[in-house]
């Protein structure tokens, strides 16, 4: 009997040795993840900027935060935000900060908060048990707005809520710090931005601020913010997702690439497809120019760091219009120096590493914001706009539209002599680098799907091989057929509008195969850094902050495992 009791004793001890080195492992895995971001400081000499100027950067500041807040609530909700500033584990807090939540953006949106299973498709724009037969029956013609939640009334049924009324206590606030700013506001064409914007946010239409935007071409200071882009809304595609950046231009590198802007048409006609899906004419209105940013917040900032702006994205404004290509090249620079470096010399071959540039890098991104302008944004089949066409398979298709006709144009323009400094071969071998830094961004996730698709289709093309080392070794003729066949079919693809042909191939040719897949575990295994995070903000930029500060948290850590998440 007593040695019975022993046993039972031996075997609870093991038992809670076991669920300890569980423990131990889970926090070192937390730890790594936490670290395969490298972190970057924003700084910015804000001797150079005027009085004014640096106090807008200030108020700048404190509406992103705001932003920030949104998304929060959009991403993960409110009262799970609240939960985790009360999780004692450090590392565990600062991912889920990071990630805006409980999945991991750059794996698939696994969850690693305790509590939570998969991410929700919508996020939290729509309540968590609706169904799709739900969505269609309700008759609201605002369910499929860019601008408005949806909710479950008292009695159980789906109202539609616009963001400013849902936003409302956030965006009282933001009216309020507007109001600061357009009294510092000195250049004409950020006045009125910040009017027609401020306007917006208590409307929820941004067309006119868009526009006064797309004019605002003067001033040293930009500020992006507001509901923008749709990537948070996997479910349907429609719900934009609040963010802000706060941006300095850089005036040398800016009015180097500005006579680019002009090309738009040509460039255009130039598209390695049918005619038919390009028969749209691009504005000409477009600019193209260069900044430092100094502050991220919101969608922009959550898990893989946004490096260029393409905005906006009403077609109504690119017609009209056209875009702005707004290129950050402190955060290029830092994922250049970081990330995309260190992977080329781990897996690209020694003959061609010597290729892997920082203006190749910095061309490849500033023209695939570019590209993004180029193409069709109505579909030829009669089925509307592309991006209600392919509803939630937009933003991949998209994406890859982008980044194989960028690679385009920098080819163009390369034998064009427009762009002097880098060579066809420079660009090629970056951009397979580039690929392979951006295929870790998850298989989930827009940009990584299309990294994927063109990825597999340039294998499948042997635009790249092998040498004996088991290094990449780029083939330039088949790499500029791939190129050109990418392009087409992604172009045909956009135009067609063919929402289950789009849906099918990105199932199919989205994914990590078995040989990248190795190849990233190497990179893993390398410690190499997957992203960045920055280190920025009123301290570190040396600017004061409005005398209305934040509410600090009284919440007192507790251990994580106690906390009760909504789920």
């Amino acid at each position: 009997m007593k040695k019975h009791i022993l046993s039972i004793m031996a075997v609870a001890i093991l038992a809670t040795g076991g669920s300890t080195i569980q423990a131990q492992d889970k926090n070192l895995e937390i730890k790594k993840k936490v670290e395969q971001y490298a972190p970057y400081t924003l700084k910015y000499d804000t001797k150079l900027l005027t009085p004014e100027e640096s106090q807008l950067v200030g108020i700048f500041i404190e509406i992103a935060d705001v932003m920030d807040d949104i998304f929060w609530e959009q991403s993960f909700g409110k009262e799970n935000r609240d939960k985790l500033r009360a999780i004692n584990d450090p590392y565990l807090r600062r991912y889920a900060e990071i990630n805006y939540g409980a999945w991991d953006r750059l794996d698939s949106e696994k969850p690693f908060l305790p509590g939570f299973g998969p991410k929700p498709a919508g996020a939290n724009f729509y309540p968590a048990d609706m169904t799709k037969t739900e969505f269609e029956k309700l008759d609201n013609p605002l369910k499929t707005s860019q601008y408005t939640i949806l909710r479950r009334n008292d009695k159980g049924q789906i109202e539609v809520i616009p963001y400013h009324k849902a936003y409302d206590r956030q965006l009282r606030r933001v009216d309020e710090l507007l109001g600061k700013a357009i009294e510092l506001a000195k250049d004409d064409g950020l006045r009125k931005y910040l009017e027609t914007r401020r306007k917006a946010l208590q409307t929820d239409d941004y067309l006119e601020s868009d526009l006064v935007w797309m004019d605002m071409k003067e001033s040293r200071l930009d500020f992006v913010f507001g509901p923008i882009e749709n990537y948070e809304d996997a479910l349907y595609g429609y719900k934009t997702a609040y963010e802000a950046f706060v941006l300095v231009k850089d005036e040398k590198w800016s009015n180097d690439l500005a006579r680019f802007t002009k090309m738009l048409p040509e460039l255009q006609k130039q598209l390695p497809c049918d005619p038919k899906y390009k028969q749209e004419v691009p504005g000409t209105e477009s600019d193209l120019n260069v900044y430092d940013v100094i502050y991220y917040a919101g969608d922009c900032n959550a898990g893989s760091k946004t490096i260029a702006i393409n905005l906006p994205n009403d077609e109504r404004v690119h017609l009209e219009k056209g875009t702005r290509r707004l290129q950050l090249k402190n955060a290029m620079q830092a994922k250049f120096d970081k990330i995309l470096l260190p992977i080329a010399n781990l897996m690209i071959s020694k003959e061609q590493v010597k290729n892997v540039k920082f203006d190749a890098f910095f061309s490849n991104v500033c023209y695939h914001e570019v590209a993004h302008g180029l193409g069709i944004k109505n579909t030829i089949t009669g089925k509307g706009n592309v991006r209600k066409a392919l509803q939630n398979q937009y933003s991949a298709w998209e994406e890859a539209k982008a980044d194989i006709c960028g690679l385009y144009i920098v080819q163009t323009l390369i034998e064009k002599g427009e762009i002097n400094d880098i060579t066809i071969e420079d660009a090629y071998v970056t951009y397979l680098a580039g690929l392979l830094r951006s295929v870790r961004f998850g298989a989930t996730e827009a940009h990584g799907i299309a990294n994927m698709m063109c990825f597999n289709y340039m294998q499948e093309q042997k635009a790249f091989s092998r040498d004996k080392e088991g290094k990449y070794v780029v083939n330039v003729k088949n790499m500029r057929s791939a190129l050109e066949g990418w392009a087409a079919l992604v172009l045909k693809t956009e135009g067609d509008g063919d929402y289950n042909a789009a849906k099918a191939y990105a199932d199919k040719n989205g994914k990590v195969r078995p040989d990248l897949a190795k190849d990233l575990k190497a990179i893993e295994k390398a410690n190499i850094p997957v992203d960045i995070v920055y280190k920025q903000g009123h301290r570190v930029l040396n600017i004061e902050k409005d005398s209305r500060n934040t509410v600090r948290s009284t919440i007192k850590p507790v251990p994580s495992n106690q906390i009760k998440f909504k789920k």
